[in-house]
């Protein structure tokens, strides 16, 4: 997947507009950081994945993400476990998009429409991608914590990061009898590969 250049706001408000003037704002001064790491050809592949990564950790709810992926493995492990899957899966959702990034090109990006989901209290917004070859959808899920902003999901045509990533977790934890400890240490040989790829 292409993501990220040169990103044009059109923003039409629904629903609760200050509110969500506000995470979309938030969300697009995100993605620029992200922007200008990838436009820094100075950088070497490591240090550009070093950026990313802090960046996606600051602002991606990855341990509530790393819960719900987990599933029914989640509530049979101890403390400890649980923040080493936990710090795991944040390196491999940060590989995960930055992977996805890799090959990005000029396009042209709008945010053509942004809410205020008032029962669920997550903020919808939406990005248009166009290229030559057509139209992409993408929904940002974006929920505020404790004055903070995090993304806690991103739909691409229609399909959700976050249900993909449980049914692709649910798989390979039935391989293990849903043993969080011992999934760790696949967690972790994938994370290796994924990253000598990114970076070589």
């Amino acid at each position: 997947m292409k993501l990220f250049i040169n990103i044009f706001f059109v923003i039409l408000i629904t629903i609760s507009p200050l509110k969500a003037n506000e995470a979309t704002n938030w969300l697009g001064s995100e993605i620029d950081k992200i922007l200008d790491v990838y436009k820094n050809s100075s950088l070497t592949n490591v240090d550009r994945f070093n950026l990313i990564e802090n960046t996606i950790n600051n602002n991606f709810a990855g341990a509530g993400i790393a819960k719900f992926v987990s599933g029914k493995s989640w509530g049979s492990a101890n403390k400890d476990t649980k923040k080493e899957y936990v710090k795991h899966f944040k390196r491999h959702l940060a590989l995960n998009i930055a992977s996805m990034m890799q090959g990005y090109s000029d396009q042209e990006y709008n945010l053509i429409n942004s809410k205020f989901d008032e029962k669920n209290k997550v903020y919808l917004i939406k990005m248009e991608i166009r290229s030559n070859t057509g139209k992409l959808l993408i929904t940002w899920r974006v929920k505020k914590s404790k004055d903070r902003y995090f993304v806690i999901d991103l739909i691409v045509a229609d399909i959700s990061l976050v249900v993909t990533k449980r049914s692709e977790f649910n798989s390979m934890l039935k391989k293990v009898d849903n043993n969080l400890n011992n999934f760790i240490d696949i967690l972790k040989t994938q994370n290796e590969l994924s990253y000598s790829k990114l970076i070589n």
